[in-house]
């Protein structure tokens, strides 16, 4: 004869008054690191039901553990502890609970325990949806506000104290000079969110995570740093900064090769807009002087805004010096790249020659019949200003690639 199992005591006026119940609460907070104990909410008295009882939690029940997951995450409290808070509540009051009802044998001992286990673990689960959910939310604003913030600092035309204001949850000091960083693809960028988190990993690694930004613009990604760092001096140097995003991105699946300029330090707010015209200025400036280094910065390139702020003079520059290169065998090419391994070798020729893979005399050669052609000697010391300006404006202007614009043109 099959015996009828044996029905677990329900609650009566013998089981827990709340006093006991806030008590074990106000233990468990402190055994999860002080957790609030407002956070498990309802939770002691549904786990209680359902040792005494067996009934499992509603819903609603289970939807208010759901609120008290999102009020810890907005809280600040760490998942572990939330978790360690509800797991601490329930072991507790499971060892007191055979003092204050008692279970008539095993069997009822064994239901109640696991219609608690079954309510921990639906509970908990409900409680990490909450958190979960709660922090993508928050993800997601501070994602939009710092997107928005960089887009304000970038533009340089917000209201300077609002901005301050923004600003000072990324932990950013607008009194400090920052300096702006663009990393742009020269390839297909497959996955950007993976460069651009790897990108800051090793940004904030590099020179920590305080006053850094890094987000994409414009088919670029954007590192708004500062120029230095509490204790440590000028770590915050352009080419460091540079170098540490190149170290990094060149190791991306693709998108490589990768162009970063970096714009100069500046302080304030409108600070961090002028370098990162800078550094957009000298992007395109590398394009354009096809510069192999992967690395430029805006100091380096100072010498080609300044031709450039007269485009008609450094135009007749180049035209009265270097258009008679034209008449060359072969054209003005090879003679102009010839120009241009002499003055980065520091007027050198024999490391010209090696740079250009010629032989000193094919070298010299070259020069001889450059001063030939233009009346200017680039060995000669009164002449070599005059040719090293023309040969920059001539890589600015994209001759002899495309015509010179003739003087009356210009007029």
């Amino acid at each position: 004869m099959t015996r009828p199992p044996a029905k677990a005591p329900r609650l009566s006026e013998q089981l827990p008054d709340p006093a006991w119940l806030e008590r074990v609460a106000r233990d468990a907070s402190r055994g999860a690191g002080g957790v609030p104990v407002e956070l498990l909410g309802g939770f002691l008295p549904v786990l209680a039901e359902a040792a005494t009882t067996g009934r499992r939690p509603d819903k609603g029940e289970l939807d208010a553990v759901g609120l008290n997951g999102r009020r810890a995450a907005e809280l600040g409290v760490s998942a572990g502890n939330a978790v360690q808070l509800y797991l601490s509540a329930a072991w507790r009051l499971w060892r007191e609970l055979p003092a204050v009802v008692r279970f008539p044998d095993a069997d009822t001992t064994a239901t109640a325990a696991e219609a608690v286990m079954r309510a921990v673990d639906r509970a908990v689960a409900s409680l990490a949806e909450g958190y979960t959910a709660a922090r993508r939310d928050m993800m997601r604003s501070e994602e939009t506000q710092r997107r928005e913030l960089i887009e304000d600092l970038l533009r340089g035309d917000a209201d300077v104290g609002a901005l301050v204001e923004r600003a000072e949850p990324f932990g950013m000091d607008m009194a400090q000079p920052h300096q702006v960083a663009l990393a742009t693809p020269t390839g297909r960028l497959a996955d950007a969110e993976a460069a651009l988190s790897s990108l800051e990993r090793a940004v904030v690694q590099g020179i920590g995570d305080r006053d850094v930004l890094v987000a994409t613009k414009d088919g670029s990604i954007v590192v708004v740093a500062p120029a230095t760092t509490a204790g440590s001096g000028a770590v915050g140097k352009t080419r460091g900064l540079g170098e540490l995003m190149h170290s990094d991105l060149r190791r991306a699946p693709r998108g490589g090769p990768w162009r970063i300029a970096v714009g100069r330090p500046h302080p304030g707010s409108y600070g961090i807009a002028r370098s990162y015209e800078e550094a957009r200025e000298a992007l395109g400036m590398a394009a354009r002087l096809r510069l192999e280094t992967p690395v430029v910065r805006a100091e380096d390139l100072l010498i080609y805004r300044v031709l450039l702020r007269d485009q008609p003079a450094i135009t007749d520059l180049v035209h009265a010096v270097m258009s008679p290169l034209a008449k060359a065998r072969g054209g003005a090419g090879p003679l102009l790249a010839t120009l241009d391994a002499y003055f980065a070798a520091g007027c050198v020729v024999t490391e010209t020659a090696r740079r250009l893979q010629l032989s000193v005399r094919a070298v010299t050669y070259r020069l001889d019949r450059i001063a030939d052609l233009t009346g200017y000697d680039p060995t000669d010391p009164a002449n070599r200003f005059t040719v090293h300006a023309a040969t920059l404006g001539a890589r600015l202007l994209g001759w002899p690639q495309r015509d010179l614009p003739t003087p009356a043109a210009r007029d």
